[in-house]
């Protein structure tokens, strides 16, 4: 007899983020906080509910050595989880982001910890060892990289890559109050993924609106700009030619070269495309739990378009995922929840 088959190899998302714990006030009745994983667990969560059985996860996180263990212990809880998955533990406080909601879509957050971001020096070995064929980021305190490790990463790493800039566009005080601040750099940034996703107030910081930031990020090389509009749910432009992940010339075998030109399919001749893509409400009575939406949305519109969907579906998919989400209260059980496993609670 011959030797058993090998397993099929993985295909392989990192994951670029930080692990937060959160300390949350005014989400419902209760007189006391809930302390519980927040960050980039929700996004985890969603990778691990929507990615098929033949991709696998591989967090690229620093973790305090305070809360390491904790961490570990949430990770393991994945089912996508790469099997060499490590998070990296650094001798510093890990992050912890205190919320207070001033009601169901605006709350105040105040930032306080030790974790620092990367650099390209510390970053490359990791990518290179992870034999990664895609790249999520989201920036949760950030400071995950700064703009020529972005660039330097981009220019190393020839698979797709999406970003959520989230709390990019905040300053943080020395208090430890988020800020909203202008982004610097918008176009230098842009030009360093492959699709973006902006709520509408991070938007209004980096554009006066959507269609003005299409032509900063598509003339960067963006090929799928995404804004999440909350209960009206999001709106989408793409590049000429491109109406899926892997049109993108480079992500098909292609050698374009990373520059300020746009990534677009099919030539890039022709018009932008656009559209509004609705809401899903969520099946409960009452505000719910709005925290980690748009990394839960993000999480599942990026493994949507790395299946092959095309734009919208994998917007519907997304915003049907955030809307599951309200329905669930924190990180813990979410991507049971999310897969349809637990019943709202």
């Amino acid at each position: 007899m011959g030797a058993p088959d090998a397993p099929p190899v993985k295909k392989r998302v990192g994951v670029i983020s930080t692990l937060v714990w959160d300390v949350i006030y005014g989400r419902d009745r209760r007189a006391v906080p809930v302390e519980e994983w927040g960050g980039i667990s929700y996004a985890l969560s969603g990778f691990d509910a929507v990615l098929p059985e033949d991709w696998e996860i591989v967090p690229i996180c620093k973790v305090g050595a305070d809360l390491a263990e904790g961490a570990r212990r949430f990770l393991r809880r994945l089912r996508r989880l790469a099997p060499d998955a490590a998070l990296v533990e650094v001798p510093y406080p890990n992050n912890r982001v205190e919320l207070r909601y001033i009601d169901d879509e605006r709350r105040s957050e105040y930032l306080t910890g030790g974790v620092p971001g990367w650099n390209w020096l510390g970053l490359k070995p990791l990518i290179d060892d992870a034999h990664l064929d895609a790249l999520y980021i989201n920036f949760m305190s950030g400071w995950e990289l700064d703009l020529t490790t972005a660039q330097l990463l981009r220019a190393h790493f020839r698979g797709p890559i999406y970003c959520d800039l989230h709390m990019l566009a905040m300053a943080v005080q020395p208090d430890g109050l988020r800020v909203a601040r202008p982004l610097p750099d918008v176009a230098a940034w842009c030009g360093c993924f492959d699709v973006l996703q902006v709520n509408e107030d991070e938007m209004q910081l980096m554009a006066p609106d959507p269609m003005a930031l299409a032509a900063t990020a598509m003339a960067a090389g963006v090929s799928c700009l995404c804004v999440t509009l909350g209960k009206r749910g999001a709106v989408y432009v793409a590049a000429p030619g491109v109406e899926r992940l892997y049109d993108i010339p480079r992500l098909a075998g292609h050698t374009s070269t990373l520059s300020t030109s746009p990534r677009g399919g099919s030539g890039a001749l022709g018009a932008v495309r656009t559209a509004l893509v609705p809401s899903v409400p969520p099946r409960i009575d009452g505000p719910g739990d709005p925290t980690g939406c748009g990394d839960v949305w993000g999480a599942t519109h990026f493994s949507r378009l790395l299946v092959g969907d095309m734009f919208t579906d994998a917007i519907a998919a997304a915003n049907r995922a955030a809307s599951r989400n309200v329905e669930h209260r924190g990180a813990s059980g979410l991507s049971q929840h999310l897969r349809g496993e637990l019943s709202t609670t």
